[in-house]
């Protein structure tokens, strides 16, 4: 089994792939640049698992040094490519619109030179649920356009389909881009709505909840995107040829290039959310209806036809279980009482 790269690796996700990968065995080379966006001690705290098992090798570089970027997928000498890091968030790209370009944008390309210059056999790259904006047509499909983003962090999603499929085109690297739909689970992310009104029920804070609270999204929990992620991986993408120009379906190709949503297939209003965490937490949370804020989407819904047919992905974790499960894993890394 070769080595594998992951991108991000002291995030939320690509954190969660590289303990599933070193569990089965596997070398995992990892690669983050422990970004402030968020409580960095949460970074290291997950680097610190990774750091205690065999076949982990940790390198901290920042994706948008061209020259460093290039030298460590050289040196690295891995084939297969799982790329995680990003900079994530859409209200902040309203306030550091530069750190997108930098990140998600820049370092990306870098990322895809690393492939082409070093034999990539397979990339596999996080897009996002935010590309489809506020289309009405649900569950999102692969095969819809997603032409009208909301917000700059979905345009640079976007915009990583597009370079990927360039690539695959022109260097016919295998490329797979994966559409995920609001991801939560223990080590999540505390700018997540799950982190936050958990957080905010132990402490009797109040929580705002945008557009009059009447929002859904499809919460997805953190093992079944890893699986759906590793499934993807082990299904290198080829040409498909039902892909026809004269009718073209942006999910496929006539290049080894291949579009997926991974999500739950089972959205839930926020309110549910709600109900649920006060449920784990046996805390009643205080809300305050707020207006919608710029960049936000009204639902997330997940088709996971294609997924499920190329890989056998079947998301298995309900939201009451999943809460459940992170709500035990907070009380544990917050030693909270009572």
């Amino acid at each position: 089994m070769s080595q594998v790269l992951i991108t991000g690796v002291a995030g939320f996700i690509g954190f969660s792939v590289a303990m599933r990968l070193l569990g089965q065995g596997r070398s995992v080379v990892g690669i983050d640049n422990l970004s402030p966006y968020y409580d960095v001690a949460l970074k290291r705290a997950r680097l610190a698992l990774l750091l205690d098992q065999p076949g982990f090798d940790f390198q901290q570089i920042d994706l948008a040094d061209r020259l460093g970027s290039a030298e460590l997928f050289r040196s690295s000498g891995t084939s297969e490519i799982i790329h995680l890091a990003a900079q994530p968030g859409v209200r902040y790209s309203l306030e550091n619109p530069h750190a997108y370009a930098d990140s998600n944008l820049t370092g990306f390309l870098n990322v895809l030179e690393g492939a082409r210059h070093n034999g990539a056999r397979h990339l596999v790259f996080a897009s996002s649920s935010s590309v489809y904006g506020n289309s009405p047509l649900q569950p999102f499909s692969e095969g819809a356009s997603v032409d009208h983003p909301i917000s700059l962090y979905a345009a640079t999603k976007k915009a990583n389909e597009l370079m990927a499929h360039s690539y695959a085109h022109l260097f016919r690297i295998p490329v797979t881009g994966l559409r995920f739909f609001t991801v939560y689970g223990p080590w999540g992310r505390p700018d997540m709505a799950v982190y936050a009104f958990t957080k905010a029920a132990f402490e009797g804070r109040e929580i705002e909840l945008y557009n009059q609270g009447y929002q859904r999204r499809d919460f997805t929990y953190i093992d079944d995107i890893v699986t759906g992620i590793l499934n993807a991986l082990g299904r290198i993408a080829t040409p498909d040829p039902a892909y026809t120009a004269a009718n073209p379906d942006p999910s496929i190709s006539d290049a080894p290039y291949r579009i997926y949503n991974i999500g739950n297939n089972r959205p839930s209003d926020l309110m549910n959310l709600v109900h649920l965490i006060e449920k784990h937490t046996g805390r009643k949370l205080k809300t305050a209806l707020k207006p919608a804020q710029p960049g936000d989407v009204r639902e997330t819904y997940a088709n996971i036809d294609a997924l499920h047919r190329d890989t056998g992905f079947v998301p298995t974790t309900s939201l009451d279980q999943g809460i459940a499960r992170f709500v035990a894993w907070y009380r544990d890394y917050h030693e909270v009482k009572g």
